[in-house]
């Protein structure tokens, strides 16, 4: 039985498999050239526009944007060193809460979608509910910073680099007990720049 054809020639049945059967066909009108060229400049406006996003979510503005933030940790934070001191450096949130190498800020993001669902279900919308969460929220960010070895912290600061000689007593004798003992920074500064949580144990202390 001969195989009847349409009318521009192709088989019966050649137009099936809709959107994914035309993809893997060879273009008829453009050129291998066209379509790469095309291919990567619609990568690159990709790109561009997610990278935009993706950093725009790092500043300050956007994460003070909720009063959640606001009202609450952000004040606290206005009254540390991070924030003001005789350098006139400011490390902002993200400098201490987002890595800066792409895999790890990558995952940061996906974990931040727990506080945008936080955020939808008003979860910390008062001050009473957001002192109510503060040590659970506290206890799961300083699990994070342990993990990672403090490693935001030590964007900025490093034992190595400290000159011991120029640090009070009590400060060289801690950070030589943190070397030795392989201690993070997080272990000792958990209130380096927020209020530390009512009802901490010994456990949260160590």
């Amino acid at each position: 039985m001969s195989e009847q054809n349409n009318k521009d020639g192709t088989p019966e049945g050649g137009r099936r498999g809709g959107l994914f059967a035309r993809l893997r066909r060879p273009s008829a009108r453009w050129s291998l050239g066209t379509l790469l060229v095309a291919g990567f400049v619609v990568g690159v406006a990709f790109w561009g526009g997610f990278n935009t996003a993706m950093e725009a979510t790092n500043t300050e503005a956007f994460c003070i944007g909720c009063h959640e933030m606001y009202d609450n940790v952000y004040q606290e934070y206005k009254q540390t060193i991070h924030y003001s001191n005789r350098t006139g450096v400011r490390a902002v949130c993200a400098d201490c809460h987002v890595p800066k190498d792409w895999t790890h800020k990558m995952i940061r993001k996906v974990q931040a979608s727990r506080e945008l669902y936080g955020k939808l279900t008003g979860s910390i919308d008062t001050a009473e509910k957001f002192e109510a969460k503060r040590l659970q929220l506290a206890r799961r960010e300083w699990a994070r910073m342990k993990a990672a070895d403090s490693r935001e912290c030590r964007n900025c600061h490093s034992l190595e680099s400290m000159n011991s000689e120029k640090q009070q007593q009590r400060a060289r004798k801690q950070h030589e007990m943190a070397r030795e003992d392989n201690m993070t920074c997080i272990d000792c500064h958990k209130g380096i720049a927020h209020h530390k949580p009512s009802g901490m144990t010994e456990q949260d202390e160590e």
